[in-house]
């Protein structure tokens, strides 16, 4: 039962004192320019301790703005407030990971003031009101690749202690991957290989930058959700070999997004075996693992890391209780809060803007208490 208090150390001497994450969660509570608020350093507060905290994604330039109150890694001028979410998150001893991303697509010229959204190439998403976006030139798709390395740098002298690349939750990095919103016929799109093209690029100049401004141990992960609905769309297939590339590229760990953490995939159902099982066996413990998806209790965390991953990440359930860890430790779990109280979130630190998210769009799934 305490597989999950036990330390872990990266290849390159980075020590995580616990293998405990706490997931990326949006919060939309940032300040119009991107900078982090008081309520979202309360957020981060509450919940320093576990392992790892990986933070809301980030923005890496004004062109990938995803929401109102996104948080933005997106300029220099910005690094007073890198600084104030990195401490903060390290108070009790969590090791603070940046989250980047560009939303590609999935905004809209409203939030870009006026400008359209950009993405591989001029496919709309399947979603209600979705614009079409325009598509990436050459230039720009390299100005991007360097606008990834310059939030990485940011990252480094904010003193947090990782970057992790959002190739996930349809976003730009998946957006280039995807057969559905990749539709180019140049060397960033068309066969698989092609469509890996970008996230491995990112990847290995990011790594490049952390090589070239980092003092100390940081590390770069990678997240990306394995499969999609659309058709053409990403399937396991396509993501197992993009785990083959993963396995013998420069990042440090890998990160699944999936709503339950055993699921099978939903594309193939003739294939029962969780798809998460099936990663881990494809990636013959070439690098750590972090697994996610509605893991709540001591038992399921203990279960996951049986199972081969090297760390389990929790959103929902840090939400609703913040303490969680500690309570392990003292062996309070009979006290572990797997409901959320709608008079409580104040007192847990939610932000207002992360509440009324909560509210209208994951009301069926947090959980709310009655």
């Amino acid at each position: 039962m305490d597989n999950f208090l036990q330390p872990y150390t990266f290849q390159n001497g980075l020590r995580i004192d616990n293998r405990l994450v706490m997931a990326p969660i949006t919060t939309k509570s940032s300040f119009f320019d991107g900078s982090v608020t008081q309520d979202e350093l309360e957020f981060y507060r509450q919940r320093s301790g576990v392992g790892m905290v990986i933070t809301e994604t980030a923005n890496v330039n004004e062109r990938g703005k995803g929401f109102e109150g996104g948080l933005s890694a997106a300029g220099d001028q910005l690094l007073p407030s890198l600084k104030k979410l990195a401490g903060t998150i390290k108070i009790n001893g969590s090791r603070a990971i940046l989250q980047l991303f560009s939303a590609g697509r999935m905004t809209n010229s409203w939030i870009l003031h006026g400008k359209k959204p950009q993405s591989a190439s001029a496919i709309p998403a399947l979603r209600p009101q979705a614009e079409v976006p325009e598509a990436m030139s050459e230039i720009e798709i390299i100005q991007t690749v360097d606008d990834f390395v310059q939030a990485t740098r940011r990252a480094i002298l904010a003193g947090f202690d990782g970057v992790e690349l959002q190739g996930a939750n349809t976003y730009l990095l998946q957006q280039f991957f995807s057969p559905h919103s990749n539709r180019r016929n140049d060397q960033w799109g068309g066969n698989l290989q092609k469509r890996m093209k970008l996230p491995l690029t990112v990847i290995n100049e990011v790594h490049q930058a952390i090589r070239r401004y980092a003092r100390r141990p940081f590390i770069l992960g990678y997240r990306f959700s394995p499969e999609e609905l659309e058709t053409p769309g990403i399937r396991l297939t396509d993501t197992l070999n993009l785990v083959d590339q993963l396995a013998n590229s420069s990042v440090d760990y890998l990160h699944t997004s999936l709503g339950k953490a055993w699921r099978p995939a939903i594309n193939q159902t003739a294939d029962q075996d969780p798809i998460n099982l099936q990663i881990l066996k494809r990636l013959q413990q070439k690098k750590p693992l972090i697994v996610t998806g509605g893991l709540c209790t001591p038992q399921e965390v203990t279960a996951a890391l049986e199972k081969g991953a090297t760390f389990a990440a929790m959103g929902r359930e840090l939400l609703r209780e913040p303490q969680w860890l500690k309570k392990v430790q003292a062996k309070a779990e009979a006290s572990i809060r797997y409901q959320l109280d709608p008079n409580e979130m104040d007192e847990l630190g939610l932000p207002h803007g992360l509440q009324v998210f909560l509210k209208n769009d994951f009301a069926d799934t947090i959980n709310f208490k009655k």
